[in-house]
């Protein structure tokens, strides 16, 4: 059994089977999930787990070369922009139904329980070497 880092076996599953360039989802309860991409389904209850508890995670176990989220996000829910622009200073902002289409070519949506709008956003997986 593992000890720390993430212990649900199906996301971690996932992760180590992501390479560089796999795009993943980190969403929140209410987004759209396309048909395709690998689903990992965490929300529990309206708020749980949170969309900056799960991002948090993720990024301890990823390497991101690069992010996207919608632009709505800025008017909407500017907490989880002020989270996404200090983890990502190179975040990549295009409208929401852009976002949509983007996520059906990533390899892994993960769901979270978070109830605040457009707390989204889609992941480019790097290289740690």
């Amino acid at each position: 059994m593992k000890k720390a880092g993430i212990l649900n076996r199906h996301l971690s599953g996932a992760l180590a089977e992501l390479g560089h360039g796999d795009q993943v989802l980190v969403c929140d309860a209410g987004m759209p999930i396309p048909d395709g991409p690998r689903v990992v389904d965490l929300a529990f209850r309206a708020g749980t787990p949170t969309f900056a508890e799960v991002l948090d995670g993720l990024l301890v176990e990823l390497v991101v070369e690069g992010a996207t989220a919608a632009t709505e996000i800025r008017k909407a829910n500017p907490a989880t922009a002020s989270l996404l622009a200090g983890e990502f200073p190179e975040l990549e902002l295009v409208p929401h139904e852009r976002l949509k289409e983007l996520s059906a070519g990533a390899r892994l949506v993960v769901r979270t329980g978070e109830a605040r709008p457009y707390a989204n956003v889609l992941l480019r997986c790097g290289v740690f070497f």
